[in-house]
């Protein structure tokens, strides 16, 4: 077993699809679980930094990424990104939240990978 320790979120304030389209579900989520959540503004000077080591080392980088970025760290400490938010649309950044949400990693076990 495999769950989720800590669920790490990239996100700026001003972006529609991080609030409130992922930030708030996915911090809910974190609550019901009972497992830890940061959040990484990308306009804070102290965040963007943990922000910017994430997405280089785990997610979709690029020099100008896309936002949110969500992360989950698991019980042995590795580190998986689960969800870039759609630049198509703030529907389908919803969408994908949702299916993330709904996913086999928030139902217990996380899948092996």
């Amino acid at each position: 077993m495999n769950r989720i320790k800590a669920i790490h979120v990239v996100h700026a304030s001003w972006c529609p699809h991080c609030h409130p389209t992922t930030v708030e579900p996915i911090k809910a989520k974190a609550t019901e679980l009972g497992v830890g959540f940061y959040d990484y503004d990308i306009d804070n000077p102290e965040q963007v930094k943990r922000a910017d080591e994430l997405v280089r080392d785990y997610g979709d980088w690029a020099e100008d990424y896309l936002i949110p970025q969500v992360f989950l760290e698991m019980g042995d400490g590795t580190l998986r990104h689960v969800l870039s938010g759609y630049s198509e649309g703030v529907e389908l950044t919803k969408r994908g939240v949702e299916n993330l949400l709904k996913s086999p990693y928030f139902e217990g076990d996380a899948p092996a990978r």
